[in-house]
This record gives structure tokens, sequence and C-alpha cells, in this order.
């Protein structure tokens, strides 16, 4: 693309970072936002594209004809949609496959706007989590009756977090609230004694709070040299960890439960 203007390069900057915004909101790795970031920018004709993230921003600057634009954005973290995360490198890699064309700008910010972010509804979330929980239980060893309790407490928890999150809840909170309500429908298992072992009715209601994709991302960003955003993720994920332990211990408590474990 030859001879840009300044008007056009802001529009190319303000793609790029909404590239790299939507990569970082919905979980991809670092060293991904940075390389679809540049690949984005030089392919709309930029000579160069630098990108630095932290944890809540993400910091572009493109160079075009002597020129340089510099940007700051903040970003706000969401559900993970790796569907999403797909469309976007599909995108990317059109936009280097087409050739030198006016428009090109144009059609890749139309493909933008026209990205699939459509999720699952929360009813079918729900099931699914809580079929999950249940079939650990089943696996480490519940009986029937464990296992429908731990189907239960895993959707009707998920639900619950679920709805927090749509309404903004901080997502400390929403995790210790999740937590307690898991733990509190696994615990009847106790009042009731129902089943073989209650305990891994507790155990297993809970495992929808594990941050198994953010705490592989946050070691992947360390490993490959991102320190800044990878710890900024493992502190995220473990502090999402404590507040789960949070809100079992306050379920334990408050029903009075002395002993739990294996």
């Amino acid at each position: 693309m030859t001879s840009i203007s300044y008007v056009q390069q802001q529009h190319i900057t303000r793609l790029c970072v909404r590239c790299g915004l939507l990569l970082m909101q919905y979980g991809a790795e670092s060293a991904v936002v940075v390389d679809l970031t540049k690949r984005l920018g030089l392919a709309l004709g930029m000579n160069s594209v630098e990108c630095s993230l932290n944890f809540n921003a993400i910091t572009l600057t493109t160079i075009c004809s002597e020129r340089c634009i510099t940007t700051t954005r903040d970003t706000v973290n969401q559900s993970i949609n790796v569907h999403l995360l797909v469309q976007i490198q599909q995108i990317v890699n059109k936009t280097e496959a087409t050739t030198d064309t006016p428009a090109l700008v144009a059609q890749t910010t139309e493909a933008f706007d026209a990205l699939d972010k459509a999720v699952y509804p929360p009813w079918l979330v729900g099931i699914f989590v809580g079929a999950s929980c249940a079939a650990f239980a089943n696996l480490h060893g519940g009986s029937w009756a464990i296992t429908a309790v731990t189907f239960v407490a895993g959707m009707v928890a998920m639900l619950t977090r679920i709805y927090l999150a749509k309404h903004h809840f901080n997502p400390f909170i929403t995790v210790i609230i999740t937590a307690f309500i898991a733990s509190v429908i696994g615990a009847t298992t106790y009042y009731f004694d129902i089943g073989n072992n209650a305990d891994i009715a507790v155990a297993s209601s809970v495992l929808l709070l594990v941050p198994s994709f953010p705490l592989i991302n946050s070691l992947s960003d360390i490993l490959k040299g991102y320190l800044n955003i990878g710890i900024g993720r493992a502190v995220f994920t473990y502090m999402l960890t404590l507040s789960a332990c949070v809100g079992i211990v306050m379920a334990l408590i408050v029903l009075r439960i002395q002993h739990w474990g294996f």
C-alpha cells in the first residue's frame, strides 16, 4: 500500500489496537497478541508496528513515512472465547494474502465488525459444567447419589457465576459466592447421609472454579519473556484460587462441618 495519508494511518492504528484488545480480552496469550497485531499493521501498509502489553492495557505504535502514532488503551477481561480468537487469526491471514487494494482497510474493518461473538446459552453451559463435575465425582468412586448431587451443585454454581459476571460483579466476589453455593449444595450429603462419601461431592462441586486456562497462559507468557503480563496473570489466577478457598471455608463454617477432606 503506497502513499498512506495521516488519516489512513490513524484508521489503521485504531484497527490494530482493536485487534490487540479483542485478543487480550478473550484469552489469547501475549505472544499471539503481539504477533497478530504486528502482522495486521504490516499487511495494511505500515513500515513498522510496535506493541507493548500490560495486564490491563495495550500500547501500540505505528510508523509510516516517518510519521509515528502511539496510543494506549485499557482492556477489560471477558470470558474465554477460542472461537473468536480463531476468527481474528483468519482475518489477519486473509489480509496478508490479499493483494494491495485501496479498499483493503475498509474490508478488514468490515470483517472485524462482522465477528461472531455468539456464546452458548447459560442453561446449556450449566448442564455441561454440572455433568463434568459429576463425571469427576463418579470416576473418583462416588455413588450415583453423590454423582447426582454433584451435578446439581455444579450446574447451579455455574449458572450463579454466569449471572454475577453478566451483572459485572467483582471477579473475586463472584468466585467466593460461587464456591459458597457449590459447597453448600454439595455438603447436603453430610446432613442427609446421601451416598457413600460426602467429601467427594463437596470437592467435585467446585472444580468449575479451577482457573486452568489463565494459569497456562500466565506460565506461557513468563516462559516466552513477557514477564510483566505473565506475573500479573499469575497473581490474578492465584487470587481466584484463594477466593474459591474462602468461599469453601465460609460454607464449611456456616454449616459447622468440623472435618472435610479425603
